[in-house]
């Protein structure tokens, strides 16, 4: 990876704020209702919708959509939703991962035949693209938010794993267990986390034509718009001045 840009593809993938924020409310929204249903709606009880508690509130989410969601969770009506990845191979040999979180495989399974027969691409066997992918926290701090030497070391003293310097800004990687720790000691020094998030971060990137860019990134926006799709993540190779809107 020597060369490339990691603030290039992960502020893609975050270039639009408020569509991203609808997501990550929707998804909590969806675990706290699967943690009630599986585990009883009593955090004290239920360690599964305490941890989802705690990423709501992390997210700020209000407390009248948790305690909503909590009650639909407890409900014999409300129908379970589960996980569901699919892996895709794009244009040009792109590794493509969806996540997705839904009450209806069918739905989901159509709207990703959907995808693929206006946009192209197929589907892989499991394990066939999210080899070559690693799970790990991301912050991301804009230059002008932080001193940097103050920051690397409160973030390498809270466990990250990486600590790289972008032309835009610094971007920390972490295991996916230490996100929130290296988050809090970030900001406990008065610097904000401009982003921090779970991502798939690949091993290798596929480099490709522009004309193979634009394909794949008409394929995954339109990934992004399916309702239940919560990231979508890839390995293409995006040029550092790409526009992400």
């Amino acid at each position: 990876m020597a060369g490339h840009s990691k603030w290039a593809n992960i502020k893609h993938r975050k270039g639009k704020a408020d569509a991203k924020k609808g997501k990550i409310f929707s998804r909590i929204a969806k675990e706290i209702i699967s943690a009630a249903k599986i585990g009883g709606s009593d955090p004290k009880s239920n360690p599964r919708l305490r941890l989802v508690l705690q990423k709501a509130r992390e997210a700020n989410v209000t407390n009248d959509i948790i305690e909503r969601n909590i009650k639909k969770g407890a409900s014999a009506d409300q129908a379970d939703y589960i996980e569901v990845v699919y892996e895709l191979y794009g244009h040009g040999g792109v590794g493509i991962i969806v996540d997705i979180m839904t009450e209806n495989k069918a739905r989901i399974a159509s709207d990703i035949r959907v995808a693929i027969n206006k946009k192209g691409g197929v589907i892989a066997n499991p394990g066939a693209v999210s080899f070559n992918f690693d799970r790990r926290g991301i912050i991301q701090v804009v230059k002008n938010h932080a001193i940097e030497d103050e920051l690397f070391k409160a973030a390498l003293e809270a466990g990250a794993e990486d600590f790289e310097i972008e032309n835009e800004g610094y971007v920390i990687t972490t295991d996916p267990f230490d996100l929130y720790t290296v988050k809090e000691a970030i900001e406990k020094l008065g610097f904000p986390c401009d982003s921090a998030s779970l991502e798939m971060i690949p091993k290798n990137y596929v480099e490709c034509d522009k004309a193979t860019i634009e394909s794949n990134l008409a394929l995954i926006k339109w990934l992004e718009q399916i309702e239940d799709v919560d990231e979508v993540f890839h390995n293409m190779k995006l040029p550092d001045n790409l526009d992400s809107e």
